[in-house]
Order: C-alpha cells, then sequence, then structure tokens
C-alpha cells in the first residue's frame, strides 16, 4: 500500500514536470522565432561601409553582438535543453510501456484491408459506340 502511494505521487510529479518542460518548450520555441524576426540582418548596415550612413554600433557593422542576438543564442540554448528534457520523457515512457506488457507501436503490423467487391462499385452502364475514323463525335 505505502510502495503504491509512493509511486503514485512519484508519477504524478514526473508527469507534471513533463508538462513544465512542454509549457517552456513552446514559450522558447516563440521567441526564438520572434526574436529572429525582430533581428536585421547582417546585410542591412552593409551600406554604412560605403559611406551612406553610421552603423549605429561602436564596432562597426560587424562589430560585437547585440542584446537580441545575445538573447537568441540563449533562448536556442534552452530549447536544445528541453528537447532533450521532452527526449528523455519520451525514452522513459517507452520503456515503462514496454515493462506493462504493452506491445509497441513500431512493431505491431497492420492487416491490409481485404479488397473491396465489385457489387459495391457502382456500374455505368453505356452504350457500344462504334469505331469511325473521324475525330469529331456522332451525333445521334
Amino acid at each position: 500500500m505505502q510502495m503504491n502511494l509512493v509511486r503514485s505521487v512519484a508519477l504524478r510529479e514526473t508527469k507534471m514536470l513533463e508538462t513544465v518542460i512542454i509549457i517552456v518548450h513552446l514559450v522558447v520555441a516563440i521567441g526564438v522565432v520572434g526574436f529572429v524576426l525582430i533581428q536585421q540582418g547582417k546585410g542591412a548596415d552593409a551600406g554604412a561601409s560605403f559611406g551612406s550612413g553610421a552603423s549605429g554600433t561602436v564596432f562597426g557593422s560587424q562589430g560585437s553582438s547585440s542584446f537580441l542576438s545575445r538573447f537568441t543564442a540563449v533562448l536556442a540554448a534552452v530549447f536544445f535543453a528541453t528537447s532533450l528534457g521532452l527526449a528523455f520523457y519520451a525514452k522513459d515512457r517507452a520503456v515503462t510501456i514496454t515493462e506493462l506488457g504493452l506491445p509497441d507501436p513500431a512493431v505491431l503490423e497492420v492487416k491490409p484491408q481485404a479488397q473491396p467487391l465489385l457489387e459495391d462499385i457502382p456500374q455505368v452502364e453505356s452504350k457500344a459506340t462504334e469505331a469511325t475514323e473521324s475525330d469529331v463525335p456522332a451525333v445521334d
């Protein structure tokens, strides 16, 4: 009884942690996409090197990375970490399914469907057409 209670609590905490990781994963994924779209491309300040204006940074157009690029890199690292965490939980769930004696879904055979009966297909009754040498259809 005591062992089942401990296992139940551990399973519930694991499920809750997996849900939190999924939520963080989705928020970070949306954040990465948003921050990548907000940033200017490296070629955006290319005109500054030809004298058409200042690049807006101390180190020039190819200078040190901005806040947006650093934050995007941090979000990408968090996305990578949450991906590894979700892979761990997926593996753990697959091992649990195997321990319970359930068959692996990837190994299950799918039986092919029986061929449809010809009676189920509606038949079109048509008149036999005469073979003609012309490409123009005959009018009755």
